[in-house]
């Protein structure tokens, strides 16, 4: 069957287009992005603006369209950390459903975490053995660890590159008083999950996914999109503290300049790359590998394992 997942995250509206069935790879036939950022559309009081829910129906009527021109035969359409978070999320859903006919499916952090981790586990498989995922977003920071593809631990932190952005450099470039700020914060906060995930034992093999993390390791000499989805791609973690300040005393446009790195992600790199290192350090993970499959492959491989055999 042919599956659309609407992904309405921090960042972008993502619609991506897959020819999927039960027992076999999901293969994808067509994506479809829009800029939102809602990270960066919050009132005083932590609501999505007007503009930003206005906005947000028009490229939910825009993503449906293309499903039906593409051939969808259903459409799995879900929200991340910037609605859920949203002190008026009822509101922008009710908006939503109203006004698309869409009913947007908000997933806690730990459904976003265990989604991504089956997505990891099913393209990495048994032999990776034990798994360390980590998955940075616009709103948040996703940790899961296990050996199945139920993992044992998954938590979801406030560490998203475009909150954290928003809410800590004002600066471009940043003020380095403020770098170092959020470095503390970031380290804090992921400090607070280490001895949960520690007490399974040292991982096998550690994983990442997200856009952020693929720019990173993309910095770091990794192979561009043109080699492929099977191209391998690691990041170390002393190519990325050789990264970080270098990040941090670029302004947003010299970041555009940088190989792989977009126009609408460049201001949220430094910070991205400052919870990065930290969830490195203090795990120890001294490399990891980019997985391709993320979240919305892993909506789409729960679908498949509950349609009736």
């Amino acid at each position: 069957m042919r599956l659309g997942v609407l992904d309405v995250g921090s960042n972008t509206v993502h619609l991506l287009v897959m020819d999927a069935h039960p027992g076999a790879r999901p293969l994808p036939a067509h994506s479809h992005k829009a800029d939102l950022r809602l990270a960066e559309l919050l009132d005083a009081d932590g609501a999505i603006d007007p503009q930003g829910i206005q906005r947000l129906v028009t490229i939910t009527a825009d993503a449906l369209h293309t499903a039906e021109d593409k051939g969808c035969e259903d459409v799995l359409p879900f929200a991340t950390s910037a609605i859920r978070d949203a002190s008026n999320a009822d509101e922008v859903l009710k908006r939503v459903r109203e006004e698309t006919g869409v009913e947007l499916t908000v997933l806690t952090g730990e459904e976003e975490a265990r989604l991504t981790f089956l997505a990891a586990r099913r393209w990495f498989g048994w032999s990776a053995g034990k798994l360390l995922l980590l998955d940075i977003g616009g709103g948040s920071l996703e940790i899961a660890y296990g050996m199945d593809e139920e993992p044992h631990a998954a938590v979801s932190l406030p560490l998203g590159a475009g909150r954290l952005t928003a809410g800590w450099l004002p600066g471009d470039p940043p003020d380095p008083d403020d770098v170092k700020a959020l470095r503390r914060h970031v380290r804090t906060e992921i400090g607070r999950t280490v001895g949960e995930i520690a007490r399974f034992g040292p991982p096998d093999h550690v994983v990442a996914t997200s856009k952020t993390f693929k720019q990173l390791a993309r910095l770091a000499g990794a192979p561009g999109s043109g080699e492929g989805l099977y191209a391998q791609r690691v990041l170390s973690r002393t190519s990325l503290q050789e990264w970080v300040p270098k990040l941090a005393a670029m302004t947003t446009v010299q970041r555009c300049a940088l190989p792989g790195v977009s126009e609408g992600r460049a201001r949220q790199l430094l910070a991205g790359a400052l919870v990065a290192e930290g969830a490195m350090d203090l795990f120890g993970v001294e490399e990891l590998e980019i997985c391709p499959w993320a979240l919305r492959e892993g909506v789409i491989l729960r679908r498949l394992d509950h349609l009736p055999t």
